[in-house]
């Protein structure tokens, strides 16, 4: 049933399939990312840590936003290895700080009576959630990470009499 979803995927405008393939390069970058490196040197690209983005934002981001989560959700369930919740996470990550867009992601956990610990990450960009929208009200947050635009950092003066 491969040849039918082949046709819709290029009935799609170029735009959507660009964004549709960025999305798997990106779900690859992630799972690279998660099999070979340490947790810290993701967490370190992340960015701030318990720190939040701004949930006002633009039409034109949360559009973007929308399409982006639209593209890794629609890509995940067809690559052969788990892009699950995280993978998603990092992905759309990725795609949103190539264009310059705010986000936070979060990690979660719950605990059910009877049940170990599960764990789930998401996406947030403004007030939307992009990935891991699913049940992510029932997860308390442990961590978070906020990725901001360059042009919202404060930036750096050097000092009097510092090298510049």
């Amino acid at each position: 049933m491969l040849w039918p979803k082949a046709r819709k995927f290029l009935a799609l405008p170029w735009s959507a399939r660009a964004c549709l393939l960025e999305a798997l390069l990106a779900l690859v970058a992630a799972r690279l990312a998660m099999a070979l490196l340490p947790f810290r040197r993701i967490a370190a690209w992340l960015g701030r840590t318990s720190a939040e983005s701004a949930t006002e934002v633009s039409r034109a981001i949360t559009d973007t936003a929308t399409r982006v989560g639209w593209a890794v959700r629609a890509v995940a369930p067809w690559v052969p290895w788990d892009s699950r919740c995280l993978a998603q996470a990092l992905a759309g990550t990725w795609m949103l700080r190539r264009r310059g867009i705010p986000t936070t992601l979060y990690l979660g956990v719950r605990k059910e009576p009877g049940k170990d610990f599960s764990a789930h990450a998401w996406l947030r960009c403004g007030a939307s959630i992009v990935t891991g929208a699913p049940g992510h009200r029932s997860f308390e947050v442990i961590a978070c990470f906020a990725q901001v635009p360059a042009q919202d950092l404060p930036s750096i003066q050097p000092q009097a009499g510092s090298p510049t």
